[in-house]
């Protein structure tokens, strides 16, 4: 009975050796004394950011995209921004959750979204256009913050400077520095009877304020006079346009959203009265506008998810991420918009457009 005893004492002692051995086979204890599978498990929980073994985001994050208006370029921004993020594994309804809210170029749906993205607690936020991104800025304090679509983030009160944004928020701007003078001296060197440009203004929006003072200041420069026709909101737009004629004979629509969002009335008023109609971005001139200088919006939202990548994924803070501008700036022109306003688009003027992609032919009617 005792050689049994002694026997079992015995066997059951070699298991608990075999056992801890194959423990020890699957990768062993941690220093701090759990297993590789219940670390793998934490790292998810707590979001560090790091990714699993088949690359893949470690966990699923929640993110939030408010857009202060709808029209084609601040689509295609937020297109870009989820490219991005596809392309490193944050895929909407699998590693990711995306609540996309549109403010319908309302203030104080902007305002709500904002509130309400900071009670949820998203991991990120990219807000598009300007108001957005102070309405953002001002709802969240720890959240990290990217914005796009935004002409001058500085005036914005956005970031301290552009490299180095220096707390919760950084992004991209829309307006390349040279944009505006290039396309001002576009129109003075093209178009020698232009003697005075309409600027349709809404100062009530920082973005535009910023965009039309530099026309402003380029076209003075030059020697040409500038006549503004302000607008409130988008049922005012038509009839800015509208109070210019006879009084200039070009016109410029600066970057901002409630213009651009109707920027159809200031095409019909362009083409019924003959007047060249000079656009902010490239987009516009696919919609009827003669002219820009600009790039592609997609492009630019697709920069700024890849900053989203580098807060989610690799641990970076908004503040160490700076802020940046279009990487392209090429002059555009549609020969349709053109033969509609009135303008002989010579030989000289097609050869300044230097991308074929950047030459369109039709209207892309919205």
């Amino acid at each position: 009975m005792k050689f049994k005893l002694t026997l079992i004492a015995l066997l059951s002692a070699i298991l608990v050796i075999v056992a801890g051995c194959s423990g020890s086979g699957s990768g062993g204890s941690e220093p701090n004394g759990s297993t590789g599978e219940t670390n793998t498990q934490s790292e998810s929980q707590t979001g560090s950011g790091e990714t699993g073994q088949s690359g893949e985001p470690a966990k699923t994050v929640n993110i939030g995209i408010i857009q202060y208006v709808e029209h084609p370029s601040l689509n295609a921004a937020r297109e870009g921004f989820e490219a991005a993020l596809k392309d490193a594994g944050y895929i909407d309804g699998q590693t990711a959750k995306i609540d996309f809210q549109n403010a319908q170029n309302d203030a104080g749906i902007n305002t709500s979204i904002a509130q309400k993205f900071a009670s949820d607690k998203k991991d990120l936020v990219l807000a598009i256009a300007t108001p957005s991104a102070q309405a953002a800025a001002q709802a969240m304090k720890d959240t990290p913050i990217l914005f796009t679509a935004v002409t001058d983030p500085v005036d914005a009160g956005l970031v301290q400077s552009m490299e180095s944004p220096g707390g919760n928020v950084t992004g991209t701007a829309d307006l390349h520095p040279d944009a505006v003078p290039k396309l001002m001296e576009f129109i003075k060197n093209q178009f020698p009877n232009v003697e005075t440009v309409g600027i349709i203004t809404n100062e009530g929006e920082a973005n535009s304020a910023v965009n039309v003072q530099i026309a402003a200041d380029s076209l003075e420069k030059l020697g040409l006079k500038v006549v503004k026709a302000p607008v409130v909101n988008s049922s005012d737009v038509k009839l800015a346009a509208e109070s210019l004629v006879g009084k200039v004979q070009a016109m410029y629509v600066p970057s901002d959203n409630t213009i651009v969002s109707s920027l159809e009335s200031v095409i019909q008023v362009a083409e019924k009265n003959k007047i060249p109609l000079f656009v902010p971005e490239k987009d516009s001139v696919k919609r009827g506008g003669f002219a820009s200088y600009g790039f592609e919006y997609y492009d630019l939202g697709y920069t700024t998810g890849k900053m989203a990548v580098e807060i989610l994924k690799n641990g970076k803070k908004p503040a160490d991420v700076p802020a940046s501008y279009p990487e392209t700036l090429d002059l555009a022109i549609n020969l349709e918009a053109g033969a509609n306003q009135g303008i002989e688009v010579t030989d000289a003027i097609k050869a300044m457009v230097t991308k074929p992609e950047n030459l369109f032919e039709k209207i892309e009617r919205q």
